[in-house]
């Protein structure tokens, strides 16, 4: 599944002629193409879909989609071990459970 997710802009930064950005997501940080939205600042909560900030979010509304998004279990499927969730779909033991490491 992929989901737009709320997240607020920490730092702003260009990446070869591209706005870029950090972005925090619950506490999970992701680089993000701005160029959408490239009056955005630092503080301001965005809507975030497959790496690009898509619209600006009011912190309320932001910070009530997130906790909802934690709440379902939604923010670990999306920011999680990808390992793990492979493994898990498969049937598979988790490789990155200490038990399975050598």
């Amino acid at each position: 599944m992929c989901l737009a997710v709320p997240g607020r802009v920490l730092e702003l930064y260009d990446r070869d002629d591209t706005l870029m950005s950090v972005v925090d997501f619950g506490g999970v940080h992701k680089d993000v193409c701005l160029q959408y939205i490239p009056d955005a600042d630092v503080g301001d909560y965005v809507v975030v879909h497959v790496g690009f900030a898509i619209q600006r979010l009011d912190e309320e509304s932001a910070l009530r989609t997130l906790a909802e998004f934690e709440h379902l279990g939604v923010l670990k499927e999306e920011f999680g071990d990808g390992f793990a969730r492979a493994a898990r779909q498969a049937g598979l033991p988790d490789p990155t459970a200490p038990s399975s490491r050598q």
